[in-house]
């Protein structure tokens, strides 16, 4: 109906008068048409995701520098005004983006011993990391100037590098309760090495972990810091005694 309308509206009046209620019909038909083929605007929550997603795009494809308010309100099929009632700046934005879309860290159960829940908990770091907030958090950390890369090291720190200390080491101190764990292991020094290493490997190594990554840096980098060490069996250093000559002999 509405292609019909419009070839009508647009051909003008037919041969004759045309009846006014006719051409208001036709009016309200092309304005109809006109309506549903425009995409409706997105509000509330709804909104708010359809904005995380494009700050997302932009972070992934073209990094923060290119980012803009006016390009993540197109993609949100939205008006830039709208961003600014809710986010002052482009860093609030992202940062709000990163701490709604980044994988909460989460608690490591006890599993019965520090070796699974150590891989459990690396394995929680590269799903974070392997995430689209993740790529988006490697990109911003890759290309900001120094005052504002500090402001989104402090949310690294926050949201990424403490939990995975904090849950480093209370792995330690289960472990020292059943222990597979030596006594004392579980100290901030050794809880640094985790997330130290994993970060590296995040800034050096392109953003990934790498199969077997994980693996390799429970068994041949954290156990051998902190499990117990087996203490070789006791050697006598005493000489046997010598035999008794008089004993020997038959009677």
């Amino acid at each position: 109906m509405d292609q019909v309308a419009r070839r009508k509206a647009a051909d003008g009046p037919a041969a004759g008068p045309v009846p006014s209620g006719y051409a208001r019909v036709v009016g309200c038909a092309v304005a109809a048409a006109d309506a549903l083929a425009r995409p409706a605007r997105r509000r509330g929550a709804a909104l708010e995701q359809a904005i995380f997603e494009a700050v997302l795009d932009q972070l992934t494809s073209g990094g923060y520098a290119r980012l803009t308010m006016e390009g993540v309100a197109g993609a949100a099929r939205t008006g830039k005004a709208a961003l600014y009632r809710r986010w002052a700046s482009k860093v609030d934005l992202v940062l709000d983006t990163l701490r709604s879309t980044l994988p909460p860290p989460t608690d490591i159960p006890d599993l019965g011993s520090a070796r699974s829940e150590l891989l459990l908990l690396i394995d929680h770091f590269g799903v974070a990391l392997e995430s689209r907030a993740g790529g988006a958090v490697n990109a911003v950390m890759n290309e900001l100037d120094h005052d504002q890369a500090q402001i989104f090291k402090e949310f690294l720190a926050e949201r990424v590098i403490e939990p995975t200390k904090a849950a480093t080491l209370s792995i330690l101190r289960r472990g020292e309760d059943r222990g597979d764990v030596r006594p004392g292991a579980a100290n901030q020094l050794v809880a640094d090495v985790a997330p130290a290493m994993l970060m590296y490997r995040v800034k050096v190594c392109g953003g990934r972990l790498g199969p077997g990554y994980g693996t390799e840096l429970v068994d041949e980098v954290l156990l051998p810091m902190v499990r117990c060490q087996r203490r070789p069996p006791a050697v006598s250093t005493e000489l046997p005694p010598e035999p008794d000559p008089a004993g020997s002999r038959p009677g």
